[in-house]
């Protein structure tokens, strides 16, 4: 992982304060998109200007440490990819969790990395030798099904919405509306306004933010993955293999066993293996 060590260790340390706002995700499921709605929903609907960056007002907790996030004004917003257990937690805190198929998150996750040469050794880097790291879990943040098993049992808490991407791109001024009123205050008094909300929509729509990849992330070298690259759902077919394919479905049964998370994505693991 490319981050300083103290910056990961004093995010941990954080203690939230009531009011903040956290998006939590394992990497390359949406977490981007679901922050910059966040982002609008407590702006009134207003989007970045100038050369503002998204990483100034809704920083990754665990990259800058706890210091520059309580430099934040209130409500704090707040990024973060740890899994549940490390997650700093308070019932007065609130936590909008968004998950991605594993297929799509695998493939997303590879160009990424690809992408980040400051960060990875990996501009190389071929699609096989990613896939089996991602399997073993040997990967940024670890496993991809630890992390979502993790959250999975707080799912119906009061402070916690979880959504998934997949029905994020499918109705997506529906779930900007399931976010605003679960956010409540100022973005609950957005989400009475259907106008505003197809505002939101608009500005955080995929080809709208694509257009400015800076505000997003540092920019990348020529001929590398764009940072926001294609938004949307079963490009992971033009990268999988079929026994790659068999591989994580046999794996998303084992770890998900148990489990209504199948649910999720009806027919996933069964149509993957046609």
């Amino acid at each position: 992982m490319g981050f300083p060590f103290e910056g990961f260790e004093s995010g941990q340390r954080y203690r939230p304060a009531p009011g903040d706002i956290f998006v939590s995700s394992y990497p390359k499921c949406g977490t981007t998109w679901v922050q910059y709605i966040v982002y609008l929903l407590e702006n009134e609907g207003r989007p970045l200007t100038g050369g503002q960056s998204l990483t100034d007002v809704f920083p990754h907790l665990e990259e800058v440490g706890e210091g520059p996030v309580r430099a934040l004004p209130e409500p704090r917003l707040i990024k973060t990819h740890l899994p549940f257990a490390r997650t700093p937690w308070s019932v007065q805190a609130k936590y909008v969790y968004v998950a991605r198929n594993p297929f799509d998150c695998a493939v997303s996750f590879y160009h990424h990395t690809r992408g980040f040469v400051r960060h990875y050794d990996f501009a190389r880097g071929d699609w096989e030798t990613f896939f089996d790291c991602f399997l073993r879990g040997e990967v940024d943040f670890g496993d991809y099904f630890d992390h979502l098993v993790s959250w999975w049992p707080h799912r119906a808490a009061a402070n916690v919405l979880f959504l998934t991407y997949e029905h994020m791109l499918a109705a997506p001024v529906a779930a900007i509306g399931s976010i605003a009123r679960f956010l409540g205050g100022r973005a609950g008094e957005l989400a009475r306004d259907p106008h505003r909300l197809e505002g939101v929509a608009r500005h955080s729509d995929f080809r709208h933010m694509q257009s400015d990849q800076d505000r997003w992330s540092s920019r990348r070298p020529a001929g590398m993955p764009a940072f926001l690259r294609k938004g949307v759902v079963g490009d992971w077919r033009s990268h999988f293999t079929a026994d790659q394919t068999r591989r994580l479905a046999a794996k998303f049964r084992a770890c998900t066993a148990g489990t209504t998370i199948g649910d999720l994505w009806p027919g996933l693991v069964a149509d993957s293996l046609e």
